[in-house]
């Protein structure tokens, strides 16, 4: 919302300031008003123009096979994230956190909450095994570091109060369960209780703490998913609430919910487009026509990140909805030349499409030029997502000029030539109904 009213404002202000700043220029002299020479940038629309005018077949076959290749890259597609993946491969904090997370046995935490449903539950003897036996298995893992719980708590206080013998680190039994709680319960620093970090207050619900390692959003799926039904084995729905949450799980959470709201928000964002321009050229046939060039690009770009492996996550989820207003602003310059040349002439649609290509071809071009080294400067990032969404964006700006300069004059013009075989069509139909009546 914040970047649609700050587009609204810019289209504002440069509508009531740069009239009134050209208005205090003098009158440009010189090259500024001689006899235009064509340029590169000419010559390249005017064979855009031959394109379009005469081999439009060309265009649709070139699209079709570029889609058809972009689409194979789309199913190679990665869908995975790491928490520190776009840290510089450099950059001393990743050095660190590799260290940590090779001898610490991970860096992020994954909590677990087990709720016993009733009042002092969790002191329970029989609880606290199965609770033990969980931790056990998910330590197997070598993806997690080993637990701190209450029932790490309970076996150190059992150690030390047999006077630090190692044999005594296990669970108290239900003899020794009560005296040592109470050693437990005082063992804290100052008038402190250290349970009350593992249990709350109505003994209820308890809290285990694992670190694991940076797996990436791909795996840790896998492993809640192997986690979940073996969790609930030892410690039965029926009995306990079981909930597995932490930074690494969010992340995770977090990743297949931009996933899933991007196709949301594209689509969304297509049907809003679609129905301003039916709006606007009242036409069905160029609104549905209008939304290839805008498509097209999109999925060259998901492409490209199949076949380079750039896989898909939070920093380069936003490529998707950035590129696709782009190119639409694109096409609404040359749609909207196009119906005003329309309207003003008599000239045929082919004559107005060679001048919309030569003319706004320019400015979009410029235009698509600028966007183009201003996301281009993204790739001096450090910062890997940076880079990527500059460097797609930039690709993105180009194929979207391309092709809205090559396959949607192409088909405006297949559109004039459908409308004109009806026409056609209708004509042949009432004379032959005349020639029936006489």
């Amino acid at each position: 919302s914040v970047a649609a009213l700050n587009v609204m404002f810019t289209w504002l202000m440069c509508l009531c300031l740069v009239p009134i700043i050209f208005s205090y220029l003098p009158i440009p002299k010189g090259k500024a008003n001689a006899t235009h020479e064509p340029n590169l940038l000419d010559r390249l629309l005017a064979k855009t123009d031959t394109l379009v005018q005469h081999k439009s077949a060309t265009i649709y076959l070139a699209t079709i096979v570029i889609t058809i290749i972009s689409i194979i890259g789309i199913y190679k597609i990665n869908i995975n994230g790491y928490v520190v993946d776009d840290l510089p491969k450099n950059s001393q904090i990743l050095t660190d956190l590799k260290f940590f997370e090779k001898n610490f046995e991970g860096i992020l935490p994954l909590e677990i909450s087990v709720d016993t449903k009733r009042k002092n539950g969790i002191l329970s003897i029989s609880t606290l095994n199965k609770i033990d036996k969980m931790e056990r298995m998910i330590a197997e893992y070598p993806e997690f570091s080993r637990s701190i719980s209450l029932n790490t708590g309970l076996k150190y206080a059992s150690q030390a109060f047999y006077n630090g013998d190692s044999s005594f680190y296990r669970l108290p039994t239900e003899i020794e369960k009560n005296f040592i709680l109470i050693y437990a319960a005082n063992s804290g620093k100052g008038n402190g209780n250290m349970l009350t970090n593992f249990v709350d207050k109505d003994k209820q619900t308890a809290r285990i703490s694992f670190q694991m390692a940076d797996v990436g959003s791909k795996r840790l799926d896998q492993l809640m998913l192997e986690l979940k039904p073996r969790i609930d084995s030892i410690l039965s729905p029926k009995r306990f609430n079981v909930e597995l949450t932490g930074s690494s799980i969010i992340f995770s959470k977090g990743t297949d919910y931009l996933l899933e709201h991007l196709f949301e928000s594209i689509a969304l964002a297509i049907v809003l487009i679609s129905l301003l321009r039916l709006a606007q050229f009242k036409s069905l046939g160029i609104m549905f026509v209008s939304l290839l060039p805008n498509i097209v690009p999109l999925v060259i770009t998901a492409g490209l990140m199949g076949f380079f492996n750039i896989p898909l996550k939070p920093s380069t989820i936003l490529i998707f909805t950035i590129a696709f207003g782009l190119a639409s602003d694109q096409t609404i310059y040359f749609l909207t030349r196009y119906q005003q040349e329309l309207t003003l002439t008599n000239y045929s649609v082919s004559q107005v499409v060679s001048d919309t290509i030569r003319e706004t071809g320019v400015s979009m071009a410029h235009i698509a030029l600028i966007l183009f080294f201003g996301f281009g400067i993204f790739t001096a990032s450090t910062f890997g997502g940076t880079v990527v969404l500059g460097l797609l964006l930039s690709i993105t700006l180009i194929v979207a000029l391309v092709f809205n300069l090559t396959l949607l004059p192409a088909l405006m013009l297949w559109l004039d030539k459908k409308k004109k075989r009806k026409l056609i069509s209708a004509e042949e139909v009432a004379r032959n109904a005349d020639k029936i009546d006489h």
